[in-house]
C-alpha cells in the first residue's frame, strides 16, 4: 500500500499536474502554428521557390533522391514556436514586472536603546 501512496503524492503534486497541462497546451499549441504555417507562411514560400511546396524540395546525389522538404518544413514549424513563444514570454515577464517591495518598517530599539532613552528623558528633566 506504500508504494501506491507515494505514486499518489507524486502524481497529484502541483508541478507534475501543472506539467501536465502545459504539455497539453502546448501541443495544441503546435497544431496551431502548424495550421499557420501550412495555410499561410508555406504557400508564400511555394510562391517564392516555384514549386508545389516545401515538403517537394528533393536534391540528388549520383542516382539517390534526398527528400529535405519535410526537414525544412520541421525546421520552419519550429523556428515559429520558438519565436511566439519567445514573444509571449517576453510580453508577460514585462507585465509581470514588480514593483520594489516597500521599505521594511523601522526596527524596535532594543531593550539597551530603551533603557538609555529613559535615563536621558530623567536627565532633561
Amino acid at each position: 500500500m506504500g508504494f501506491l501512496k507515494e505514486f499518489k503524492d507524486f502524481a497529484m503534486k502541483g508541478n507534475i499536474v501543472d506539467l501536465a497541462v502545459a504539455v497539453i497546451i502546448g501541443g495544441a499549441f503546435g497544431k496551431i502554428v502548424t495550421a499557420l504555417t501550412d495555410t499561410l507562411i508555406m504557400p508564400i514560400i511555394s510562391l517564392v521557390i516555384g514549386k508545389g511546396g516545401v515538403n517537394d524540395i528533393t536534391f540528388t546525389v549520383g542516382e539517390t533522391v534526398f527528400p529535405i522538404g519535410n526537414f525544412l518544413q520541421a525546421i520552419i514549424d519550429f523556428i515559429l514556436i520558438a519565436l511566439v513563444l519567445f514573444i509571449m514570454i517576453k510580453a508577460m515577464n514585462a507585465a509581470m514586472k514588480k514593483t520594489p517591495p516597500p521599505p521594511p518598517p523601522p526596527a524596535e530599539p532594543s531593550s539597551t536603546d530603551k533603557l538609555l532613552m529613559e535615563i536621558r528623558d530623567e536627565l532633561k528633566k
